[in-house]
């Protein structure tokens, strides 16, 4: 589940070469906020990657919702409150 997410997430990104000592930048636009940088094609896109995982992880962990991408979806699991 997660893999086919991050691989869709992945054919959606885009790559353009910046003035930057990592000129290779790639974004994912369609998941907000989701962006890197490489000093080739292959590092910047294992990056994006990476910050992939990481967006997922921290929308899980705070109970937010993650976009279907390309027909793949990560269902976010209901806060269940601690009983005390």
């Amino acid at each position: 589940m997660f893999c086919e997410y991050i691989h869709a997430a992945l054919s959606k990104a885009t790559y353009e070469i910046i003035e930057d000592e990592e000129p290779f930048y790639g974004e994912i636009s369609e998941l907000r906020g989701v962006w890197a940088i490489g000093k080739n094609l292959e590092e910047c896109r294992e990056n994006l990657k990476g910050v992939v995982e990481g967006w997922i992880a921290l929308r899980l962990r705070l109970g937010l919702a993650i976009p279907p991408v390309g027909g793949h979806t990560i269902e976010t699991p209901s806060r269940v409150e601690a009983v005390v």
